[in-house]
């Protein structure tokens, strides 16, 4: 592992960023001794009430009644008030552009495409809200999404915020299960689905899908249709009506309603395989807010760019992209699979629309270098100035990649969060270098150290994510966790006081951290803690490797490390290469780092999301049930995992 600088931004480039502006602000109106990053997020961190106070400045929320107190105690944890007597709309915020540039460009693969500028945007949503009134949804209800990542996903969110409903979203490549296990929880009045989806230029259709998940739904009172691949079938559905018979030329002006800052905008399920997934929501103010900062200065967002997020609709990127409407730029849809009809599809298109923001997951990226794409051979992306990557941890091979094989002048802005606070802890920055295998920062106002196991902290050594601070993004609540048991649970029973993520990091001393994986997947042979990324770092960078996944197994008081391979087409799994892959692994690693046991798999499984599940097969190996399978993309591969130990 190293952390040698890859790239370093110019001085133009600094200069020109919504950071460089909000720092030189800060440390001029704070009196701090230079408008470096560290000083800046020093004070943050130190003056919660200024630092946000700030960025609901900077970043213009539009409010109908301005708040009173920023936050009632940041120590609070959880239960902590931000921006009490303020009242806004969420959807008021994102749609404050209202003019003839385009808000959104949207790729069905090669099957559709269409575009929305902001004024049409505005109109869409206009005469969607009027429609849902009529159908009598009021604020607090719970609206749910079965939808591809496309414009009326995007325009039905907006149109049930503005009325105060609740937003909830999962995509067609769920199954029936995974479905059911989320909606059926918060008990939605209407729910948005198209007629199917496009995958590797083939149209599937999820209408029989849709009637299965909606026999365990009674709430549902209306169920709203797109058509989109051409196979609708109204009469088959209960309760069905088309899109196009909801959304009706009217009169009826778009009303936004002022609504307090802690009012409930997202219903998101973490996407683990033990039980059914947690329901955490999140508020309109907190969500909004964190991604502003977020989204305009660390990912340096502004009006009139092009930008892009492969996402789908059951990832939390979707809600992060989309606040990007608030900046001004036009943001890119795209459903389907990213490698039709070729694997260079997308980068073409980033050619095309002349991207400036291109966001992805690390597998992406990784992907992409095994199928031999060189980027720089379509273009040399004049306009991109970011590329982004979250899902899992970048590997060393993947910074060298974008760097040697993309674009050589980019910020790669590494991001990491979560589900559970619908935001960062750590992100890109555009006044900072880059160093391999680092994110670049913790994010602004965010109080992230890395704690070991005795609560102490700790820099340059592996230990546990956590933030000593409250911040506006955290959960309000648990869905139907009315003593907050589960919340507190969740996040606050390990470390009292402080918020645990599960993630296993090390932050540097310029303040880079590296994560290395989940914490309930590290790796404890002898008592060491080992983050999972690492091994993985240097295995899949084998020509022989095309996947693994690593697990510790429980043996005689101690953990032995089990390596699971998955072999490139014509690799043979020979003595010689489990000789080779110990070694790469000891040499690059440690010694304490090399497998006890290598063992050949058919394949890799993967949650919707992308992430490896090392838990899943943690829980086999062990003799656990694998509860939540619907959340996994290939559940099936589980079956090889059974008695392969034995």
């Amino acid at each position: 592992m190293g952390n040698s600088i890859l790239w370093q931004p110019s001085e133009d480039f600094i200069f020109n960023s919504r950071m460089y502006d909000f720092l030189s602000h800060v440390a001029e109106n704070y009196n701090l001794p230079e408008n470096s990053y560290q000083a800046v997020y020093k004070w943050s961190i130190h003056n919660i009430d200024a630092f946000w106070a700030e960025v609901w400045d900077y970043c213009g929320i539009v409010a109908s009644v301005p708040y009173e107190q920023v936050v009632d105690n940041e120590l609070k944890m959880p239960g902590a008030k931000w921006f009490s007597g303020a009242r806004l709309n969420f959807a008021e915020n994102l749609l404050r552009k209202r003019d003839n540039s385009r808000a959104l460009i949207f790729y069905g693969e090669n099957s559709v495409r269409k575009e929305f500028t902001y004024s049409e945007l505005y109109d869409e949503v206009r005469k969607l809200a009027a429609g849902l009134k009529r159908l009598g949804v009021v604020k607090g209800d719970r609206i749910a999404a079965f939808m591809p990542n496309m414009p009326e996903t995007v325009i039905g969110m907006l149109a049930a915020t503005s009325i105060g409903a609740i937003w909830s979203s999962t995509s067609p490549d769920f199954g029936t299960k995974g479905v059911y296990d989320r909606f059926s929880q918060i008990q939605p009045k209407i729910i948005f689905a198209a007629d199917g989806y496009f995958y590797k230029g083939k149209s599937f259709d999820t209408q029989d899908k849709l009637k299965e998940i909606l026999v365990g739904l009674p709430s549902i009172e209306h169920v709203i249709l797109t058509d989109y691949t051409g196979h609708i079938d109204l009469k088959s559905v209960s309760n069905a009506m088309a899109w196009s018979d909801v959304v009706k030329e009217t009169e009826d002006a778009l009303e936004f309603e002022q609504l307090p800052f802690d009012h409930p905008l997202y219903i998101m399920y973490s996407s683990g395989t033990t039980g059914l997934p947690k329901s955490i929501v999140h508020s309109a103010g907190g969500t909004l807010i964190q991604h502003l900062k977020e989204l305009i200065l660390h990912s340096d967002i502004q009006s009139g760019q092009t930008v892009f997020y492969y996402t789908t609709c059951g990832w939390m990127m979707w809600n992060w992209f989309v606040s990007a409407l608030a900046t001004g730029a036009t943001l890119v849809l795209y459903d389907g699979n990213p490698f039709y009809p070729r694997p260079d599809a997308l980068l073409r298109m980033a050619d095309e629309l002349k991207l400036s923001f291109f966001g992805t997951s690390a597998k992406y990226i990784a992907s992409l270098e095994a199928e031999g794409v060189i980027p720089k051979e379509i273009s040399d992306f004049p306009k991109l100035k970011v590329i982004a990557s979250t899902g899992s941890p970048l590997t060393d091979e993947s910074f060298d990649y974008v760097y040697r094989d993309w674009k050589k002048n980019v910020q790669l802005s590494s991001i990491a969060g979560g589900t559970d606070i619908i935001s960062c802890f750590m992100l890109g920055n555009p006044t900072l270098p880059v160093y391999k295998s680092e994110i670049q920062c913790r994010g602004l106002g965010m109080a992230v150290e890395c704690y070991d196991d005795n609560g102490k902290s700790i820099l340059n050594e592996q230990g546990e994510l956590i933030c000593r601070k409250a911040f506006p993004s955290m959960p309000i609540y648990f869905w139907n966790d009315k003593s907050g048991e589960r919340y507190f649970n969740a996040y606050f029973k390990h470390f009292p006081g402080v918020w645990r993520h599960g993630d296993n990091i090390s932050i540097s001393d310029h303040g880079g951290v590296s994560i290395f994986g989940r914490s309930d997947a590290t790796l404890n042979p002898q008592g060491v803690r080992i983050g999972t990324a690492e091994i993985y770092g240097v295995v899949e960078s084998m020509e022989e490797i095309e996947d693994s996944v690593v697990i510790g197994k429980k043996e005689d008081g101690d953990e032995k490390v089990v390596l699971f391979v998955k072999l490139k087409l014509g690799a043979s799994f020979t003595e010689e290469l489990v000789k080779k892959i110990k070694t790469n692994i000891k040499v690059n690693c440690s010694p304490r780092h090399v497998p006890a046991i290598v063992i050949e798999v058919p394949d890799i499984p993967y949650t919707i999301n992308g992430k490896k599940v090392e838990v899943a097969i943690k829980q086999i190996v062990h003799g656990q049930t694998v509860k939540n399978r619907d959340a996994l993309a290939n559940p099936e591969s589980l079956e090889f995992y059974y008695d392969i130990l034995n």
